[in-house]
């Protein structure tokens, strides 16, 4: 993409949008700032973001203790550029002409702080891939 394209779309979609899709989102929006329209969904979103992952956020000074699992709608899919599914084997809709990615990464549920920090590690070393695939330099 070059820099004067648009402003890309991402979103990062897993089933519950309460650990490695917040995860996605929380670092792309970290590392590109305003560059990047971040989305994150689930299709069948959790109550609230699981806190071993806002825990392991936090360690690396990025806050999603704010944030709230929301619901995968066709329409998100469609006004994204790049759409990354999280390992979940999740049913996402396909449109033409869209980027699809599949990060195969742990499920962090009902895990410790302990076992979330390799997924979180696994997921900022893919989001700064992501960006330089974008042309985009992280700003952190």
């Amino acid at each position: 993409m070059s820099p004067s394209a648009e402003r890309p779309s991402v979103l990062f979609v897993c089933v519950h949008n309460a650990g490695r899709s917040q995860m996605g989102a929380a670092f792309l929006t970290h590392l590109a700032g305003d560059r990047v329209e971040v989305r994150s969904a689930g299709s069948a979103p959790a109550d609230s973001v699981n806190p071993a992952v806002v825990e392991a956020m936090k360690e690396v000074g990025i806050d999603i203790s704010a944030q709230t699992p929301k619901l995968l709608t066709a329409e998100s899919v469609q006004s994204s550029d790049v759409v990354i599914t999280m390992g979940c084997g999740d049913v996402c809709p396909v449109f033409p002409g869209k980027r699809y990615l599949d990060w195969q990464l742990d499920d962090p549920a009902g895990q410790g702080v302990e076992a979330v920090r390799p997924i979180r590690d696994a997921i900022e070393q893919r989001v700064r891939g992501l960006l330089g695939e974008l042309g985009i330099p992280a700003s952190a």
